[in-house]
């Protein structure tokens, strides 16, 4: 009798696994608890405008608003570098990783924008 309720537990758990599980793909949530993931997406839920510095350095280097978005979505934000306490807006800096590794941002995030102020090439 007890292994039937087993049984029959774990085959509601998985099949109530696979749903969820699919029902959370399609829905396309993101589990943002570590600082780098939130600091990361307070920056780009907001418009984003970019320095003349900035955009001198993307010229010169070759470096397009895709390759931006994409350290700005798996990139590694050093708080040490960072002013984080800064008013009213912080700043931070954020490195690439993988093949973006040799590039990295000064962003500053204010209320209703962020401003990549610095594209560092290292």
């Amino acid at each position: 009798m007890l292994i039937k309720r087993i049984g029959y537990y774990l085959v509601g758990l998985s099949l109530g696994s696979i749903a969820v599980y699919f029902f959370w793909q399609k829905k396309q949530a993101t589990f943002d608890y570590g600082m780098d993931a939130r600091t990361l997406k307070t920056i780009r839920i907001r418009k984003r405008v970019f320095s003349n510095e900035a955009k001198n350095a993307m010229l010169k280097y070759n470096i397009d608003t895709t390759k931006i978005s994409t350290i700005l979505y798996v990139g590694d934000v050093d708080f040490g570098k960072s002013k984080a306490r800064q008013k009213p807006c912080p700043e931070y800096y954020i490195s690439g990783k993988k093949e973006l590794e040799n590039i990295s941002l000064l962003v500053k995030r204010c209320d209703s924008l962020a401003s990549i102020e610095k594209v560092i090439v290292k």
